[in-house]
């Protein structure tokens, strides 16, 4: 990949071990890493000019549902819980196919994009119509995201005293063999790589405990990650408690779902004991603050969490549960929750930053990425603080206070994703369009 130079930027924070900010900056890449930090650098390729601007690590995504921005608003799934929403989405959900899956993917990744994303993880847990996880793994290709999606399944449906229609639910050998499929065919576990599959059973109300326990051991013996949802409301307390006589942390352990290798969606709900377990055993979590206000959720304990010790990344969950996928948004919302909850003091607009780029890269098992350091992977975020967002701002690197809340300029892996505000790798017009049109006739 060609060489290139990030010029005179006006700030850099870089998140490396001593979270040093920068002002004045160059910052080199070659062949897809960050080669040299410094001032009055040289190079024989592109130079990119950054005065007036802000740098920061790429932002990293830990919890999406990518097929779910066809289903933006949908009557009668406004003002629902969680479960009452998964029953009106459900039906709609199960007239998808490949098409819609590729499609939708590239509108969440774009989105992503512009607010700043450079790593997305996604969970996709349900396959109609010929449908396959391979759809979204070569949307994330075609448009250039850092990529680590995971297969997610539903294997017990109403009639078994789930929740998912019986139409949507797979038996549970086809979904460890079709684990088995995606992980030899598409997972690169070198550093610098761009997809990365992971196994995720959908929920403890969707799946059996010997799925959960099958799908821990595989994922073990295949070195993957493991990922699902996890004490995200009440109701999930409420199930956990009937249906297992534990709460969702205990279950979570017992099957073998903590671990360095393991991250968890939501944890709204998670208690004091449970808290230490995950810090204890390193396990960690993806904080979705807009889709747990959205659905009535509640806060996340995130200040516990992190003073735990607790890995702690962000997500945007999906845009049927969010309506926007803007990580930069997500951060400032996880920042003002957790003041409305613990006082103005509790968590600042720096460690929301942190959570949301070295923080999230950490739960994903990916320490060569979320930071600006000699080294890591040239993964970056230029924001222009020149605008009228930042106009009146006495502090540059104060983004999720004053904003931009979209990237000027985003690389992934070196490559210019976004330039000037415009994603680069694919025909967003058409890919716009296109989604239009499959949401009407859904809708229709």
């Amino acid at each position: 990949m060609p060489e290139l130079l990030i010029k005179n930027a006006s700030h850099v924070l870089t998140m490396d071990d001593g979270r040093r900010e920068m002002a004045g900056a160059d910052i080199r890449l070659k062949d897809g890493v960050i080669v040299e930090i410094g001032e009055g650098l040289e190079t024989t390729g592109e130079v990119v000019l950054a005065k007036g601007c802000v740098v920061t690590p790429g932002l990293v995504n830990t919890h999406h549902h990518l097929y779910q921005t066809l289903t933006r608003a949908v009557p009668g799934g406004q003002d629902a819980l969680l479960f009452g929403w998964l029953q009106t989405l459900y039906p709609i959900w199960s007239r998808f196919g490949p098409e819609e899956m590729f499609v939708s993917a590239q509108v969440g990744i774009a989105e992503l994009m512009l607010s700043g994303c450079t790593l997305t993880s996604d969970h996709l847990y349900l396959f109609p119509n010929g449908s396959t996880l391979d759809d979204t793994i070569h949307a994330a290709a075609e448009i250039g995201m850092r990529f680590q999606p995971t297969r997610g399944a539903m294997s017990i449906g109403e009639s078994d005293g789930g929740l998912p229609p019986d139409m949507l639910v797979e038996r549970e050998e086809d979904i460890l063999n079709d684990a088995i499929r995606l992980v030899d065919r598409f997972h690169d576990a070198k550093e610098g790589s761009m997809c990365r599959v992971g196994i995720a059973p959908c929920s403890p109300f969707s799946v059996s405990r010997d799925l959960m326990r099958d799908a821990a051991i595989l994922a073990r013996d295949k070195g993957v990650m493991l990922h699902t949802h996890l004490a995200e409301n009440d109701e999930d307390i409420a199930y956990s408690l009937e249906k297992f006589g534990c709460r969702p942390g205990q279950y979570a352990e017992d099957l073998g779902w903590t671990g360095d290798d393991v991250w968890h969606a939501h944890c709204v709900k998670l208690d004091g004991q449970e808290i230490d377990l995950f810090a204890r055993s390193r396990t960690g979590v993806a904080h979705c603050p807009c889709s747990n206000c959205r659905l009535g959720s509640g806060i996340a304990p995130v200040r516990d969490l992190r003073d735990a010790g607790v890995k702690v990344g962000l997500g945007v969950d999906g845009s049927a549960s969010n309506d926007a996928g803007n990580l930069v948004l997500e951060a400032r919302q996880s920042m003002l929750l957790q003041r409305v909850s613990r006082g103005a003091d509790a968590m600042s607009a720096r460690e929301a930053l942190e959570i949301a780029t070295r923080g999230g890269a950490e739960v994903l098992g990916r320490p060569d990425c979320g930071q600006i350091a000699v080294g890591k992977r040239a993964d970056l975020a230029i924001w222009d603080v020149t605008g009228l967002e930042s106009a009146g701002s006495w502090d540059p690197a104060a983004l999720l206070l004053a904003g931009p809340v979209q990237v000027r300029d985003l690389f992934i892996e070196g490559r210019q994703t976004v330039r000037s505000g415009h994603v680069t790798t694919v025909d967003m017009p058409r890919v716009i369009e296109r989604q239009n049109v499959l949401a009407r006739t859904l809708a229709s």
